[in-house]
């Protein structure tokens, strides 16, 4: 039976905040575990949705590949593709300061919506790539949104307990000491650039993972959905607001923040004249920073602090 109203909602709901899970996850662990500051989210994210689209749809002459490949061998690629983008960058930007930092990514991440955007022959432009398939599609009417739910869930808890081991291990334990303070590590014998490198790099390729996992979601990609304000500034907040540093918090702060943006704009639709929709977006943007500032005021280690931990029954 398909699905219909607030059950079509709520999945809908659940998949898009799980995605920006993951998204989250990889930024968490460059920022909140090692202190990297990547204002360039949003290019990470579009080459991993590019790459999951262009290997997975079916042969066509308006864009590079249409290779039709299955779907986890899609998804591995976008990783690999995201990752490689993120090494290139690494070693040119990671040995700046971390207001530098800040400004290259964004930098970088524009240079990307700009390329893809303009590059005709790879993406099909400003048209965007159509015919992105879920696995499973046709497996039974109405399941296929519940099937993708379940896909989206396995790859966050896939990537939140090898996060929580990588955390845990010496190397987590490092990356910590890097962010805390670098000469410290130094004087440990660390390699200060190599460590940030790999965090950075691992980081990025998660982030494409979750490109990999947008793409087929909405069977429709094309730079406008790749905005600095969606693919960068909320995941931030989402991350500020759960707890950085904590991967619970992480994924808690997904779900409340995107939750709010949501809400939002159900009240818009319900109090705002339609003839001041538009303006009423930029009202959306002006809840979201407030509430990011209230919580900087009264709770700035975020919903769950880093040292928080979940105690486990005996």
């Amino acid at each position: 039976m398909e699905l219909s109203g607030f059950p079509a909602y709520a999945v809908f709901f659940l998949t898009f905040v799980g995605i920006y899970g993951v998204l989250i996850l990889g930024l968490n662990l460059q920022w909140g575990q090692t202190g990297q500051v990547n204002f360039g989210v949003a290019a990470f994210f579009m080459v991993g949705a590019y790459t999951m689209a262009i290997m997975t749809t079916a042969p066509t002459e308006d864009h590079l590949g249409g290779f039709g490949l299955p779907f986890v061998v899609g998804l591995i690629i976008a990783m690999v593709m995201s990752g490689a983008l993120a090494f290139l960058i690494g070693l040119i930007t990671l040995r700046l300061r971390a207001d530098y930092l800040a400004i290259a990514t964004i930098g970088i991440a524009e240079i990307v919506r700009q390329f893809l955007k303009n590059e005709d022959w790879l993406t099909n432009g400003v048209r965007g790539i159509t015919a992105i398939t879920k696995p499973f599609e046709g497996a039974g009417a109405g399941a296929e949104p519940l099937i993708y739910l379940c896909i989206v869930i396995a790859a966050v808890a896939l990537v939140f307990f090898a996060l929580e081991r990588l955390r845990r291990a010496p190397f987590g334990r490092v990356l910590r000491a890097l962010r805390e303070n670098e000469d410290t590590a130094r004087a440990s014998g660390k390699s200060i650039v190599n460590f940030q490198l790999q965090s950075f790099v691992l980081g990025s390729a998660i982030m494409g993972l979750a490109g990999g996992l947008y793409a087929p979601f909405f069977s429709f990609i094309s730079p406008e959905a790749f905005t600095n304000l969606f693919a960068t500034f909320l995941p931030w907040v989402m991350l500020i607001a759960g707890g950085s540093g904590n991967n619970y918090g992480a994924l808690l702060g997904a779900v409340v923040i995107w939750l709010v943006w949501s809400l939002t704009e159900w009240l818009i639709n319900q109090v705002i004249p339609a003839s001041m929709v538009t303006q009423a977006g930029a009202l959306r943007l002006l809840l979201i920073g407030v509430l990011l500032q209230v919580i900087l005021l009264f709770r700035p280690q975020g919903l769950i602090p880093e040292r928080f931990r979940f105690k486990r029954p005996h």
